[in-house]
Parts: C-alpha cells; sequence; structure tokens
C-alpha cells in the first residue's frame, strides 16, 4: 500500500509510525485511519520490530478526526468511520510490540485518545491533551472508553465534561503520560524509552503485552488464575530458560524469540 498520510519506517529492532499531514494538525482522516490499520497489520508480523513508536511530524501530534469528513453525510458512512478507527485503535493493543506515543503539541478527541490506548506516552513538557467534543456538540465517547482506562473514573469526567486543556505535567500526574521531557529531548528520550525495552525478547515482550490487557478488567481471582497459568507457561518457553540460566551465570542473555 502507497502511504499518503503517514510514514513508516524501521532502525534496528524499533519500528516508527509517523502520522503526516501536519498541515491538517493530522487530523485523522479515513485515509489515514486506513494507512494505519495497514502498518499496524503488517508490523504485528515483523519479527525483527521489537517496539513501535508512534509519532508526528510539525507541531502537533493530532487533532482528532478530520472533521471535514463529518459533515452532510449519512448513517452508514459516519459509522464506517467509527468502526474503521476502533478496528484501528484495537490493532494497538492487539498486536505484539509495545507502542510508545510520542507527543509534542495538541493531542485532542481521538488524537487524545490515539496517545492514550498507546501502551506508553512520552510528552514534551508543552503538549496539551484535552477531549473537547463536548464544546461543538459531539460528546467525546469513544475517547472516553481509553480515557477512562488511563486515568479513572473522577478526572476522565472532568476532562470530558470541561473540555479544558490538561498540561503534560496534570496528564502525568493523573496517570495519562509516562515522562515529560523537553522539546529538544523528546525523540531522543522516546527511543531511550524504546531502547530500553527492546532488550528483552520480543517473545516474551507479546506474552507480557497481552497478557496485561488480558487480565487488567478482570476481577482479582480470575485475573490471578490468568496470571499463574501464563507465567506456568512463560516458564516452558526457550527463552525463559535461557534468560534465568544466564542471569543466575551473570551473563547476557541471548535470545531466540521463541
Amino acid at each position: 500500500m502507497k502511504y499518503e498520510e503517514i510514514l513508516f519506517s524501521t532502525e534496528e529492532e524499533i519500528a516508527f509510525l509517523t502520522l503526516n499531514k501536519p498541515e491538517k494538525i493530522n487530523a485523522l482522516s479515513r485515509r489515514m485511519i486506513r494507512e494505519m490499520i495497514h502498518a499496524l497489520t503488517a508490523v504485528s508480523s515483523d519479527e525483527s520490530v521489537k517496539v513501535v513508536i508512534l509519532k508526528a511530524t510539525g507541531k502537533h501530534f493530532c487533532a482528532g478526526h478530520y472533521m471535514k469528513e463529518m459533515v452532510d453525510d449519512n448513517l452508514k458512512e459516519y459509522k464506517f468511520i467509527f468502526d474503521q478507527c476502533a478496528k484501528m485503535m484495537q490493532l494497538i493493543h492487539e498486536i505484539p510490540q509495545p507502542v510508545i506515543a510520542q507527543v509534542q503539541g495538541v493531542a485532542t478527541a481521538a488524537g487524545c485518545q490515539l496517545a492514550a490506548w498507546c501502551d506508553l506516552v512520552v510528552a514534551e513538557e508543552g503538549a496539551q491533551f484535552a477531549t473537547p467534543g463536548v464544546k461543538i456538540g459531539l460528546f467525546c465517547t469513544t475517547p472516553m472508553v481509553a480515557i477512562t482506562r488511563a486515568i479513572g473514573r473522577k478526572a476522565a469526567m472532568e476532562m470530558l465534561l470541561t473540555g479544558r486543556y490538561f498540561s503534560a505535567r496534570e496528564a502525568k500526574e493523573l496517570g495519562l503520560v509516562n515522562k515529560v521531557v523537553s522539546s529538544e529531548d523528546l525523540g531522543k528520550e522516546t527511543r531511550k524509552m524504546a531502547g530500553h525495552i527492546a532488550e528483552a525478547s520480543r517473545f516474551v515482550l507479546a506474552i507480557g503485552k497481552q497478557g496485561f490487557y488480558a487480565q487488567v478488567d478482570q476481577a482479582d481471582e480470575k485475573a490471578m488464575h490468568f496470571a499463574k497459568h501464563t507465567i506456568t507457561m512463560n516458564l516452558m518457553a526457550e527463552d525463559a530458560q535461557n534468560g534465568i540460566k544466564a542471569f543466575i551465570k551473570k551473563e547476557t542473555p541471548q535470545w531466540k524469540n521463541r
């Protein structure tokens, strides 16, 4: 597929998926969502990639949906947009590689959802997060799912009902952001985090990521049952055995990704 609104590249064990419509504040058009689905699907089966960094060109991360595609159309077309966007968001959780959002400028509405739905978020000091749909008559119901799971009910309700902008520091305090850095260090620090993750086995990273989302909303007893079964099976993996033996011998493990 020829990409027109995103960029995709790899460097060593890290993939870079870049929103590339800065003149539209990287709004999620139908085309961009389709390209994102294609890229995420492709990278999911690329065994050379351990981590994905999701970033954007220009001053801002993402302003949400492309509003010009949301006027004077019909129910079927509107449903298609949200079906495809939901598919794209879900792929971020389903692919085996951890996804880190690298956020500058604004991340609003579905752009805020996109950042929140990533596994980790690194933001520059000037970044701002908001779900301002309430101000234009379109409540941010789909972003609500990601926001609520990231920061909890009370903070999510404040963000959704007021539509106000939350600074990167405030977003970090709420748990929406993992790390706040200077704009000059944004790329370097995001890459550094990705590099730390990439030191692990791709196979084990996939087990951990998929296991996290499988148990996170389960009741305690059910979650523990799932976790003890998963870690038992993980222990049977070649990478687990090699890693444990290397730890005992104080050696660097050699991953086979299986």
